[in-house]
């Protein structure tokens, strides 16, 4: 199944690319195209980040002082 008909990313594609290190929508595009077209595919590519840094996404700010 593909994760991006842009540019005919599937599942397991997206996967090497997350084993391999990507953390950021940027990092996968940059590795294999994905969500770099329409953008539809997006959300399913933050969910696999997630699955693999349950913090994607997640803005962290400092404690004020």
């Amino acid at each position: 199944m593909f994760v991006c008909i842009c540019f005919a990313v599937s599942e397991a594609r997206l996967a090497e690319v997350i084993d391999g290190g990507a953390r950021t929508e940027e990092e996968v595009g940059d590795a294999c195209a994905a969500g770099t077209g329409c953008g539809s595919c997006l959300d399913r590519i933050c969910d696999r980040l997630r699955a693999a840094d349950p913090l994607h996404g997640l803005e962290l700010r400092e404690p004020a002082a």
